[in-house]
């Protein structure tokens, strides 16, 4: 280089200086030959500054050896990423033979890429990603993903020690050298051996991987498992900042996937990654969203989220919530009756976690009782036992709070032996009792109606009218049945479920008396008890 004149000088990302020849350098660059022709006449010595050379310094020393060196130079998979990138941007395309076009030189030596071995493959991608984003708007990086992915492919089809282009061996070296003959041969591993090796890359990259594997129908579940290993190995010696860039590359990737897929138990461990660092409030909303959406697959133990830092209650309430609004997601209509259920159950147990809670407000308490349509049970009495024990740690709430957290108790749905309990239970508001009997009523004339319904074609009618009064005053809905039932034989399904029908009222019938009894008692020993006399609401027939 000393035997030729440096007439222009060269400033790199304000790294270093170069003093080259411009007549050779711009004999291979187009862009400094374009440069250059604007200052034609300039008797001084020229400069030029680059804000924004791939790879800096070290770059532009390659480049000039290669200009230096009548156009050749040794091209493989340890510079080739770097090379092509400086090819580009110095536009060393231009006004020179094929022989020393570094740009051609590059893009054939591409066609070798087959050839190379898995730890070459992986050097160069990390060349690229040290070029970003200059690199992505070259085909070389389209090259070097696709082959990735057709290598991660392969090897879920075969052993990864085995090349699939060539009879190099040591095409999968990086995974391979550190694993046992027999490991191998389980499918898991031949799965997921490649993901210690691709740790190294950053978010960026990828995100195009993730991408373009998708794009290849590529297993969302390993994916998926992937994605997961890759946040935990990067979080072991990052900053904050760095970490909150990972987490939230993940949940935007994990989200783009089939979320029945994804790791269910896994995306709870990110939940509790993620109240650690403060994250974006779409990326949060992303993660419940994923979680809230097919709720059915939690567990008790993962609902029970602590609260907040700087809240008095126990549990993260309002996260269970939410994780409920994404789960009903467009409406009730669109989830399986199967699904709700389970959900349903799930929430019972919820609710008699949080229920001990001094610190739980009755708003909110309702509000998961009544997050749920009806149809998510069969039986209320889950709920009921709830709502005892949140009236009993609870026990200075007034009548009237106490009757809006029982507006979630749904008395159509209790069984008999709940009725009873809670005719005895003086936790309980006046009010709910007497709301509870007429929703036995109603219940009781239902039934009625349902078997008038069934025998109107026969010639009996199904009738009831009021008895005698009981101990309590109140009168008695008795029931008259069909008396005689002319079918035929072939109706003999329908009677045999007439007759079970009125079984049930009788014994429906048994148990509203015995409450009503109760009540009249237990309302009698309150009024004795207390010393101002109040009105009692009279109990509905």
């Amino acid at each position: 280089m000393d035997d030729y004149l440096l007439d222009l000088e060269v400033d790199v990302n304000g790294e270093e200086v170069f003093m080259v020849n411009k007549g050779i350098i711009s004999s291979y660059s187009g862009r400094i030959n374009k440069l250059l022709s604007k200052s034609k006449g300039a008797t001084c010595n020229l400069k030029v500054i680059f804000n924004d050379f791939p790879g800096g310094a070290a770059n532009f020393e390659l480049i000039t050896r290669f200009c230096y060196n009548k156009g050749k130079i040794n091209i493989n998979p340890f510079n080739i990423s770097n090379l092509t990138c400086c090819a580009q941007f110095m536009e060393m395309n231009k006004s020179i033979s094929a022989t020393e076009n570094l740009c051609e030189q590059t893009e054939k030596s591409l066609e070798e890429i087959k050839y190379w071995t898995w730890s070459e493959l992986l050097v160069a991608l990390k060349q690229c990603e040290d070029l970003l984003p200059f690199s992505c708007s070259l085909s070389i990086l389209d090259k070097l993903l696709d082959s990735l992915i057709m290598r991660i492919a392969s090897s879920c089809e075969t052993s990864p020690c085995q090349s699939i282009s060539s009879s190099d061996s040591s095409g999968f070296r990086l995974s391979c050298d550190t694993r046992s003959t027999e490991s191998l041969k389980n499918t898991s591993f031949r799965a997921t051996w490649w993901f210690e090796d691709l740790v190294a890359l950053n978010t960026d990259l990828i995100e195009m991987l993730v991408k373009l594997m998708v794009s290849r129908n590529f297993d969302t579940g390993i994916i998926s498992r992937f994605l997961f290993y890759y946040q935990k190995s990067r979080f072991v010696s990052v900053s904050v900042d760095e970490k909150i860039k990972i987490v939230e590359k993940v949940i935007e990737m994990l989200y783009s996937l089939d979320v029945s897929s994804v790791s269910y138990k896994s995306l709870f461990g990110m939940l509790r990654v993620c109240s650690n660092i403060n994250l974006s409030q779409s990326c949060r909303e992303n993660l419940e969203c994923m979680i809230g959406s097919q709720l059915d697959r939690a567990s008790l133990d993962n609902l029970l989220v602590p609260s907040p830092i700087g809240t008095s209650y126990l549990y993260d309430v309002n996260l269970v919530l939410r994780f409920l609004k994404s789960f009903l997601g467009k409406g009730v209509c669109c989830v399986p009756l199967s699904r709700m259920k389970k959900v349903g159950s799930l929430l019972d147990l919820y609710l008699a976690e949080v229920a001990p809670d001094p610190y739980l407000k009755p708003s909110k308490f309702l509000a998961l009782i009544t997050a749920l349509p009806n149809s998510a049970r069969d039986s209320c009495d889950g709920v009921y036992h709830a709502v005892n024990l949140y009236l009993e740690v609870h026990s200075g709430l007034s009548e009237q709070q106490k009757m809006k957290v029982c507006f979630g108790l749904n008395y159509e749905k209790l069984s008999s032996e709940t009725f009873n309990h809670l005719a005895q239970n003086a936790k309980f508001p006046s009010k709910s009792a007497v709301q509870a009997l007429i929703s036995q009523q109603r219940k009781l004339k239902g039934l009625l109606q349902d078997t008038n319904e069934a025998t109107s074609p026969c010639s009996s009618l199904v009738t009831t009218h009021k008895g005698r009064k009981d101990e309590g005053g109140s009168e008695q809905q008795i029931v008259l049945y069909a008396k005689k039932f002319n079918i035929t034989d072939e109706n003999d399904k329908l009677k045999a479920h007439l007759q079970g029908m009125q079984w049930r009222v009788l014994e429906l019938e048994k148990v509203c008396r015995k409450m009503q009894i109760q009540m009249t008692k237990i309302m009698k020993s309150r009024l004795l008890s207390q010393s101002n006399a109040k009105s009692v609401p009279k109990l509905c027939s």
